[in-house]
C-alpha cells in the first residue's frame, strides 16, 4: 500500500499539469506503487522559501486529518479545510496556481489522496482506481485544492466555523463551488446557516436549495437584493505577510483567517428568508407532505 512519500524537501514546489501526467500511473491509483517523489521534486520547480510552504506543516496536518478520522473519512474534510487555508496562506492569484495542488497530491500526500478518495466499499476489496482528478483535476474536484477554496469562500472574514459547517455536507462541498453564486458571500452565509439551523437536514435537501438558488440567480440581482462589503485584498496581503511569525495552528481550536469585514448581517438575513420559501417549494425526494 502507498506510504509516505521518501523525497522530503524543507519547501514546497510547483508540479505543472503536463509533468504531473507521467506520474499518474494504475498502480499509483490503485495504490499499488509509490509516488517516484526523487524524480518527481527533481522536476518540479521551487516555490518561494517562506515559512507558508514548509513541506512539513502540510505533511504534518494531513497525518494529523488520516489520524483523527479513520472511522469516517468524510469528516476530515471539515478539519482539514480551515486548516489547510490558514497554514498555506495564499492570495486567490497564488491559489489558482494548479501546480501547486498537483504538487501536494503527488509530491506531499498522495497517500492521503488515495485513503481519503477511495471508491467507497472498495478499501478492502480488489483495487480500484482512485479518479484521476482528485490528484490532477479542476478547483473543485482536486482533493486539495477543493478544500482550501471551499475554506475561501465559505469563511466569514476572519471566522472558519461556516467553513466547518459547510464542509461537513458533501453536497454543499461538492456543488456549491461550481455555482457562479458561491462568490456572493451573503448567499453563502445564508444557506450555511440553514445548514446549521437544521433546516436542511440531508445532502438531497442541500442540493434541492442548490439548485432552487441557482435558477433564481439567472433572473435576480443578488448583489442588490442583499449587498455585500467590497473584498479587502490589503487585509488578505497583511494576513500572507504574517505567515512568518505565525504559529502552527492548533488541532482542537479553529484557526483565524484574514481580518476582513464579515458578511453584513442585513443581507445575510434578508437571504436567509427567501431561501427559506425557495426550500419550502422545491422539489425534494422523499419529501414529507401533509
Amino acid at each position: 500500500m502507498m506510504g509516505k512519500p521518501t523525497s522530503q524537501p524543507f519547501y514546497l514546489k510547483l508540479l505543472p499539469d503536463r509533468s504531473a501526467s507521467p506520474f499518474l500511473t494504475e498502480g499509483l491509483l490503485t495504490g499499488a506503487e509509490n509516488v517516484k517523489s526523487i524524480q518527481l521534486n527533481e522536476i518540479a520547480s521551487p516555490l518561494a522559501e517562506e515559512r507558508r510552504f514548509q513541506w512539513s506543516a502540510i505533511r504534518d496536518l494531513v497525518e494529523d486529518a488520516m489520524y483523527g478520522h479513520e472511522e469516517n473519512r468524510t469528516k476530515a474534510d471539515a478539519w482539514l479545510a480551515p486548516r489547510l487555508h490558514a497554514t498555506l496562506r495564499l492570495t486567490r492569484s497564488e491559489a489558482a496556481d494548479p501546480g501547486l495542488w498537483n504538487y501536494l497530491a503527488l509530491g506531499v500526500a498522495p497517500d492521503y489522496v488515495l485513503w481519503r478518495h477511495l471508491p467507497a466499499g472498495r478499501r478492502r476489496a480488489e483495487p480500484a482506481p482512485v479518479n484521476v482528478k482528485y490528484f490532477k483535476g479542476p478547483g473543485d474536484k482536486q482533493a486539495f485544492s477543493r478544500l482550501w477554496w471551499a475554506a475561501e469562500f465559505f469563511r466569514d472574514g476572519p471566522d472558519y466555523q461556516p467553513v466547518v459547517t459547510a464542509c461537513g455536507d458533501q453536497e454543499m462541498l461538492n456543488t456549491a463551488l461550481r455555482q457562479k453564486v458561491s462568490d456572493h458571500r451573503p448567499t453563502v452565509q445564508a444557506v450555511i446557516r440553514l445548514l446549521a439551523d437544521g433546516t436542511l437536514s440531508a445532502s438531497r435537501e442541500t442540493s434541492a436549495l442548490l439548485r432552487a438558488v441557482n435558477a433564481a440567480a439567472a433572473t435576480l440581482f443578488f448583489d442588490a437584493l442583499a449587498p455585500d462589503v467590497e473584498h479587502a485584498p490589503a487585509a488578505v496581503q497583511a494576513w500572507v505577510d504574517g505567515a512568518e511569525n505565525a504559529m502552527p495552528v492548533s488541532r482542537r481550536v479553529l484557526p483565524e483567517g484574514p481580518e476582513e469585514e464579515r458578511t453584513p448581517k442585513e443581507s445575510v438575513e434578508t437571504l436567509v428568508e427567501y431561501f427559506r420559501e425557495l426550500f419550502a417549494e422545491a422539489p425534494i425526494r422523499d419529501r414529507e407532505t401533509t
